[in-house]
């Protein structure tokens, strides 16, 4: 799933999914109300300004992408969108109330996680989230992260999409944590570090350079004298 959306794709398709479990008498979104959702300060990280323009072209983009569709109300001249990520993704209303969490706040640790995401669905305590999580990164959409410096909380991050910052930068989509070895690596042979060690290729070496020195001293004695001039020892 890496790299799937883009982070204004991912923005959108977080407030679809948040207004259809917390607004569904609002829901399918108008174009207004999908960039009003994406912009809002509240439950948002970080806060960003989309235009008009860049909103319309993330429907597009979910759309091609099947993860979102836009419907005509009889007697409304004014397009509504709705996401179809359960479909798609297969994921339940739990799993997708925690995944719209993540697109819309970044990367949490289990307990704000929990709080935020139980807005949209319930999620009675810690190990239902750790259930749901579960599931999630076992599809891939969803990747453990570690703890951040002087802190012991880990966090969850998703995948789908990099993440924006408020300068409009994105970052990489989340990556998993390194596969700890499950064997002890082999230990690697200390060097000698006693004078009385054999180096035989260094001794070479040097011998080598040594024999070169008197050489270049020689041609440089010829030429001095070939020009009457004394070479200095």
């Amino acid at each position: 799933m890496d790299g799937e959306l883009n982070a204004h794709e991912a923005r959108v398709l977080g407030v679809l999914v948040e207004k259809d479990f917390t607004t569904p008498d609002q829901y399918p979104l108008s174009l207004n109300a999908a960039m009003s959702g994406s912009n809002q300060k509240s439950n948002r990280d970080p806060v960003l300004h989309f235009s008009e323009a860049e909103v319309h072209v993330a429907l597009q983009g979910l759309q091609q992408k099947h993860l979102a569709g836009g419907t005509q109300p009889m007697g409304s001249r004014v397009e509504k969108f709705h996401h179809n990520a359960a479909a798609h993704l297969g994921l339940d209303e739990r799993e997708l109330a925690v995944l719209a969490e993540l697109l819309l706040r970044g990367p949490q640790i289990p307990g704000e996680l929990r709080a935020r995401a139980s807005r949209m669905r319930d999620l009675p305590s810690l190990e239902a989230l750790s259930q749901v999580l579960a599931r999630l990164m076992e599809k891939g959409y969803v990747v453990r992260l570690p703890p951040r410096a002087g802190s012991r909380s880990e966090r969850y991050a998703q995948r789908l999409a990099p993440t924006l910052h408020p300068d409009g930068e994105p970052e990489p989509a989340a990556s998993p944590e390194p596969a700890k070895p499950t064997e002890p690596a082999p230990a690697v042979p200390r060097l000698a570090t006693s004078s009385s060690a054999p180096r035989p290729a260094l001794e070479d070496r040097v011998r080598r350079l040594e024999g070169e020195v008197t050489e270049l001293r020689r041609l440089l004695q010829r030429l001095a004298e070939s020009l009457g001039e004394r070479l200095e020892s």
